[in-house]
């Protein structure tokens, strides 16, 4: 046997594979994101998540496999999700005096989101099951699948929803501010960020606070406002109805 295929078949079966091979193919896609100004198609999370899941084929290595070294990575969401205070405490004045316009914000975003995701499944003729898994798409992928959970959604289903919204919302973001003549000044990239952190979530956020420190700290604070309004309310709103 070849010892690079032997070399290969030893590390596809240890951790050090999935941790490895995550890390690499961040850094490269992460490398070309900047080499092509941050444009928002180059977006390294979509493209690791692509590079990733092809290798995994191709070479037939099973995702348990893979996510026992990747695990690691995963633990760092928590913390890193909590470092999301941090831009948020260094404006905490600001967010004080905007507290009754902000939380309206996140209420009324949080509707339409849910809401329009809702009613196009229904307009399209999906099960029932499927419908309400659509409903917390904009919530971050852990705690939709809690909601769906009680709401009598597939959490699983809601997992995949929640990635594809926050995918898309990193994406085309962009273009769709410009369309709408939102502003790059402070308030507008606090409008673009708290938009983004609305109906993207944690990727919307990562995405958000890359390009602007006022629109990521807006994106956290957006995530964490959607995270905690749907949790109390989604639940509630589907056993009256």
């Amino acid at each position: 046997m070849p010892r690079f295929v032997a070399l290969w078949i030893y590390l596809s079966a240890t951790p050090l594979f999935g941790l490895t091979a995550t890390l690499v193919v961040y850094l490269l896609a992460n490398a070309a994101y900047t080499r092509l100004d941050s444009a928002p198609w180059a977006n390294p999370v979509l493209w690791s998540v692509v590079v990733l899941a092809c290798g995994l084929v191709a070479t037939g290595v099973d995702y348990p496999t893979y996510f026992a070294g990747a695990q690691f990575i995963h633990f760092l969401l928590g913390p890193a999700v909590v470092a999301l205070a941090w831009p948020l405490w260094q404006r905490r004045a600001e967010l004080k005096a905007r507290f009754g316009r902000v939380l309206l914000a996140a209420l009324l975003g949080g509707v339409a989101a849910a809401a329009s995701a809702v009613a196009l499944g229904w307009a399209v003729g999906l099960p029932h099951d499927v419908v309400v898994s659509l409903a917390p798409k904009s919530v971050t992928a852990p705690v939709a699948m809690g909601i769906s959970e009680k709401i009598g959604g597939i959490p699983a289903l809601s997992a995949v929803f929640a990635v594809l919204t926050g995918m898309i919302g990193a994406l085309t973001g962009k273009y769709l501010f410009d369309a709408l003549r939102i502003g790059t000044d402070a308030g507008g990239f606090a409008a673009r960020g708290f938009a983004l952190g609305t109906i993207a979530h944690g990727i919307g956020a990562a995405r958000a606070l890359h390009v602007n420190a006022d629109a990521g700290a807006y994106a956290g604070l957006a995530l964490g406002l959607q995270v905690v309004l749907a949790a109390l309310l989604m639940p509630l709103v589907f056993r009256l109805f």
